[in-house]
């Protein structure tokens, strides 16, 4: 079995710990290596480690990217993780886990950028890219061993270097025959990882995994099917597909299949998102329409940058606001055309929140924008309201600015008053 160093790139035999070239520990072996061209690539701990490349002074320091103290921890670096703090844990938990982490509030807009940087590289090996969120993509390589002299396993870790090199973050990568195994072998070895999965060892590879290893197995359905005496991925490998179909419907059969590594999804470069989506948590409860304005416009501004970022447009906007005993309340509009400005987004959402009892008090407001389509025919110029088309120049006219000098550079009025009250 041959293999590589991932750090020099130079040939590595059976039996070898250290690259022979180089003396790197990063060797990868693996039978069926040059049969493989489906690759997952995954940002490692995205946005703390932007976070990290541009403050210098938090390397060695945990880092939490989140809400206040009743918000959730949208990511944290390893050294969070390594106390016990997870994605989606409540900021409070988190802190009392690790008291010492640095806390950060989320800078879409960066992230965005970051985002594209990283998704023009991919681009740069294959057409096929599938993105699955702004850190994390799909990449089909069939074919490409000409265009990129040698082996697809190498192409993939020439470009985990580049973006280390280049970005300043790290990647880790999952090569395998189909998407799903290529999304568990990404998986294996962060950060920096580069794992491989083949088809001769998949039904081995997962047999002793628990259940909700397969994309759709939430804890709901979990619970189910351990009530069923099913609890790990080698229960269902024991039970034939006619079985799983009867008692789970098309769920089964997917069951069935994917428990034996199968899956046949191609990776598809046109693969849409449902939504769009921006949401924050406040410190305490907030009645005051005018309170929650600046966070409804704060919240479009980060919805519209990644729809810039994603380059498509929606027709949809939602308003959702959660009250303190956590009953949800959703408020839709449809849109005349589709938009990406953050503009048509907020006002969007000042309505709904206008036609809403004043006084009541929340304890969580988001902003959403479906029904996704390309940036095409986006925001076309309004001949009745021309206010809203100077006010969409002015905004193009900002993100310019923004993406020259920092999203701090210019702030709208609403956004800038709610922040000097703030500090006084």
């Amino acid at each position: 079995m041959t293999g590589f160093c991932r750090d020099c790139l130079a040939g590595a035999d059976a039996g070898r710990r250290r690259c022979a070239a180089c003396g790197g520990p990063r060797l990868v072996r693996h039978a069926e290596l040059d049969s493989l061209a489906i690759a997952h690539v995954d940002c490692d701990a995205f946005y703390a480690s932007i976070e990290k490349r541009d403050d210098p002074s938090l390397r060695d320091r945990p880092v939490i990217v989140g809400g206040g103290k009743r918000g959730v921890v949208s990511t944290c670096c390893y050294i969070a993780r390594i106390r016990g703090v997870r994605s989606a844990m409540p900021m409070f938990k988190a802190l009392a886990a690790c008291p010492d982490a640095v806390v950060i509030k989320p800078d879409m807009e960066k992230y965005v950028r970051v985002g594209r940087q990283i998704r023009a590289m991919m681009l740069e090996l294959t057409p096929l890219v599938e993105p699955l969120s702004i850190d994390e993509a799909f990449l089909d390589l069939s074919g490409t061993e000409r265009l990129h002299h040698g082996r697809l396993a190498e192409t993939l870790a020439r470009f985990a270097s580049r973006v280390e090199r280049e970005v300043g973050i790290t990647v880790s990568v999952g090569l395998a025959p189909n998407k799903f195994l290529a999304k568990i072998a990404s998986d294996l070895d962060k950060p920096r990882g580069f794992s491989v999965i083949g088809r001769a060892e998949a039904t081995a590879f997962l047999a002793p995994r628990p259940v909700t290893t397969i994309f759709g197995v939430g804890a709901a359905f979990a619970e189910k099917l351990a009530g069923d005496g099913i609890r790990t991925v080698g229960d269902l490998q024991q039970l034939d597909a006619g079985h799983l179909a009867r008692r789970y419907g098309a769920m089964g059969l997917r069951l069935a299949k994917l428990a034996r590594g199968d899956d046949d999804r191609p990776v598809d470069p046109s693969h849409e998102r449902k939504s769009v989506g921006a949401e924050t948590t406040f410190d305490t409860d907030i009645a005051d329409h005018e309170a929650l304005r600046p966070i409804l416009r704060r919240l479009a501004e980060k919805v519209s940058a990644h729809l810039k970022g994603y380059d498509i447009a929606g027709r949809t906007v939602t308003l959702k606001l959660k009250t303190p005993d956590f009953r949800l309340h959703t408020r839709a509009r449809r849109l005349a055309d589709p938009t990406q400005l953050a503009d048509r987004i907020f006002h969007a959402a000042d309505d709904l929140l206008s036609r809403e009892p004043a006084g009541t008090p929340y304890r969580l407001a988001g902003v959403t924008v479906s029904d996704l389509e390309t940036s095409l025919h986006a925001d076309p110029a309004d001949l009745v309201d021309t206010g809203g088309t100077r006010r969409a120049a002015a905004e193009r006219a900002m993100d310019a600015v923004r993406a020259k000098f920092g999203r701090a550079a210019v702030e709208t009025g609403l956004v800038f008053d709610d922040r000097i009250k703030k500090e006084r």
